[in-house]
């Protein structure tokens, strides 16, 4: 293949004067055609402004050195602003969209020793793009030492191939970097669950390339509060946060005090307002705010925090002039927020706004295989916490496993649940030890937990109240009791595919991309029902 080398001139190095003495220094078009493992059939030799004669001189002198070297010269246009970004790139980019590349027989080389750092990234922006099929070629000027007064002093080269698939080492140094924030996400928990951990990893590429709303759902105790925590974190260390990190649950906001713990007030606003409050958004300004449960913010909160989203700016209680406040934000919610759009109780333009990421955190019975390594987490973080090391037995742990991950373990609060467990369980050891003894205590006790207040399943659902009184006489027993159970399912979970995958765990897993939603809707339709009149 022939290889053809494409530059600016370089109105600095390249020009050397006219006479012999330009033979005594380095110039980096004409080092180029120096190199005798670099031979280059042709060379595209790109001059701005006023330079026509001396890129015809540095023409002539690449024909001297290198006579089998075709060296065809090309005027562009910078509008006289070589350092101008906008123009640079516009006349690169027009020479490139105007040449006849021929990938298939031509190897292309990008010459960006030459020219301003601002054609130099031009050069590459256009590389990397594909914009021009070119590798990169950096040319250096010899050593001091190696430094020859005659016109042999070609340097050295390197080319720079932008495939960085091609680098083996790159390549495992990249995937390791993302394998360490997966893991600082996880809280450093080996998780194994399929689902969850392709959440994760997608949370990762959104933390640190996009500064738009995050919308965490799943149900209460499902670790949203600690994971929005952890994406804070990466957020300040990679990704530029200067600000604090502000959460506040909005179902601890009522009345007249919720516009002002979200917004501020000014001073005599209103009865008890003693003196100026700056509010959590202003609080959160570069920084990132974590507003749970979103669901339960007034219809004027909402209206505020669309402003504010949309704008940067909002209106403290009280006040005439607006403040500015320019935050990241993230929401949870165990609520299906598109039935609160339905109902009345929530913006739609809100939620559009703040729909853009939306991740859903499975429930811990729907994860059980990430029980073990959640309960060692557990055990660190009392340690923390506490000062004391406490540790299972081997016929404790074993026990206290074969319980959670069974299905008699119902996990109703999620992580809450399990955390609660743990403490309770290393709190009652003796000598750091937990036994079979304190395992089994729990065992009953979170059972009674989860059965406390739990109506027998007739009187939980009543069908005949869910269907026509026809259609309720003719369900056999085995129909109803069945229907009965899932609409029970339907009621506790947040959405129909929480609830789907609760119902359908075990044969989810034979399914390549099982839709749980879907199932569910059909089988309730069978009954003639929604999942939302079946969760009413």
């Amino acid at each position: 293949m022939k290889r053809v080398v494409i530059g600016l001139i370089g109105t600095q190095l390249d020009a050397r004067g006219a006479g012999p003495e330009r033979w005594t220094r380095w110039r980096p078009s004409v080092s180029v055609c120096q190199h005798e493992d670099l031979l280059v059939d042709r060379f595209e030799l790109l001059w701005e402004g006023r330079g026509e004669g001396m890129a015809q001189k540095v023409a002539d002198d690449i024909r001297q050195v290198s006579p089998e070297t075709e060296v065809r010269l090309h005027k562009i246009s910078f509008d006289k602003d070589p350092w101008d970004f906008e123009k640079v790139y516009s006349g690169l980019f027009d020479f490139a969209k105007g040449y006849d590349f021929q990938p298939d027989d031509e190897e292309y080389l990008v010459h960006i020793t030459t020219g301003t750092h601002v054609a130099q990234i031009c050069w590459f922006l256009l590389a990397e793009s594909g914009a021009l099929p070119a590798n990169l070629l950096q040319t250096s000027p010899p050593r001091k030492s190696d430094k020859r007064q005659d016109r042999h002093s070609a340097g050295s080269y390197d080319v720079v191939d932008l495939d960085l698939s091609k680098y083996d080492a790159l390549a495992t140094r990249f995937e390791g970097e993302q394998l360490e924030v997966r893991d600082f996400l996880k809280s450093g928990i080996a998780t194994k669950n399929a689902a969850f951990n392709q959440t994760i990893e997608r949370i990762e590429q959104v933390a640190l390339r996009s500064q738009a709303p995050i919308y965490l759902t799943g149900p209460t105790g499902a670790g949203k509060s600690h994971l929005a925590k952890r994406i804070y974190q990466l957020r300040r260390e990679r990704g530029g946060l200067k600000g604090k990190f502000v959460e506040v649950n909005c179902a601890t906001l009522r009345g007249d005090t919720a516009a002002s713990t979200l917004f501020g007030h000014v001073k005599g606003s209103f009865t008890g307002a003693q003196k100026d409050r700056p509010g959590l958004l202003r609080e959160a300004h570069g920084g990132l705010l974590f507003l749970d449960e979103i669901g339960e913010l007034g219809a004027d909160e909402q209206a505020m925090l669309l402003r504010a989203l949309e704008e940067k700016t909002f209106l403290p209680v009280g006040a005439d002039n607006p403040v500015n406040s320019d935050f990241q934000l993230i929401v949870g919610t165990n609520r299906d927020l598109r039935e609160e759009v339905i109902k009345g109780n929530f913006r739609e333009d809100l939620l559009a706004r703040i729909n853009l990421w939306t991740f859903a955190l499975p429930a811990l019975a729907e994860r059980r295989e990430d029980i073990e390594p959640n309960l060692d987490f557990e055990l660190q973080r009392y340690r923390e916490e506490t000062g004391r090391t406490v540790a299972f037995n081997r016929e404790a742990r074993s026990n206290f496993l074969e319980f959670a991950l069974s299905s008699t373990a119902r996990w109703k609060g999620n992580f809450r649940d399990l955390n609660a467990a743990i403490t309770r369980m290393a709190t009652l050891a003796p000598r750091g030890r937990i036994r079979a003894d304190e395992v089994d205590e729990e065992i009953v006790r979170l059972k009674q937990a989860w059965q406390g207040g739990q109506a027998p399943l007739g009187a939980e659902v009543r069908l005949d109240q869910l269907l026509s009184e026809a259609d309720y006489q003719a369900l056999d027993p085995f129909d109803a009791h069945q229907l009965a159970y899932v609409v029970r399912i339907c009621r506790e979970s947040a959405t129909a595919s929480e609830a789907g995958r609760r119902l359908y765990a075990e044969s989810r897993k034979k399914k390549a991309k099982p839709n749980d939603a879907d199932r569910l809707r059909k089988y309730l339709a069978k009954f003639g029902l929604s999942f939302r009149e079946a969760k009413a």
